[in-house]
């Protein structure tokens, strides 16, 4: 863990505004100005870029795909510009659970996979760049972006230790156990052999 080095006001503040970026709803907001409907009737029901790319339109999933990994990377970098590192990995933390449960959904959100690969890449580029690596070698192998997902972040631990960023072990397990738990429904299928593969239009992630 990071040295507590912010007063806790601080930490409060980046903590809400962190939130507060990271429960902006791009997958929605993109669907809807290109008529593409609601996501919450779509698919999985989920607002996040795999189930916008069930809609058939790719730039939509892409634009949405950066807009949540970015939205991950802008808190963290905000707070460690304006504080430091304890507010940075607070901030990051509590945009991806913006993401995940948004007051403005009803605290119904995403997986935040995006998000997390975001503020990994803010927090230590290289250790963001070793999770978007598995995740990539997952998709490859498996064709399925929940096990992706979820591999991504089991490592991402194991990553920040062995990369050298031992002050991040701790967030990368507290982000991997949300992965993982918003990923329950998907494990089922996976064990099932049920989950869809990348590019298919029926529910799943």
């Amino acid at each position: 863990m990071p040295l507590f080095e912010t007063a806790l006001s601080g930490l409060i503040l980046w903590a809400a505004l962190g939130y507060l970026l990271g429960s902006i709803p791009f997958g929605m907001v993109i669907a809807r100005a290109l008529g593409l409907g609601d996501l919450r009737q779509i698919g999985s029901g989920n607002i996040g870029a795999t189930n916008v790319l069930r809609t058939g339109n790719k730039p939509a999933a892409l634009a949405t795909l950066v807009l949540d990994s970015f939205k991950g990377a802008a808190a963290v970098l905000i707070a460690r510009q304006f504080a430091g590192e304890d507010a940075a990995q607070l901030a990051g933390l509590c945009a991806f659970l913006g993401h995940c449960f948004p007051v403005w959904l009803g605290f119904k959100g995403g997986k935040g996979v995006a998000t997390f690969l975001g503020l990994l890449l803010g927090l230590a580029f290289p250790l963001g760049l070793a999770a978007c690596a598995t995740w990539v070698v997952g998709a490859v192998l498996t064709r399925i972006s929940s096990a992706s997902a979820l591999l991504a972040a089991a490592l991402a631990p194991l990553w920040a230790w062995g990369l050298g960023y031992g002050s991040m072990v701790v967030l990368c397990v507290v982000l991997a156990v949300i992965v993982w738990g918003r990923h329950h429904a998907n494990i089922t299928r996976i064990v099932r052999g049920e989950e869809p593969r990348i590019g298919r239009k029926d529910r799943g992630a």
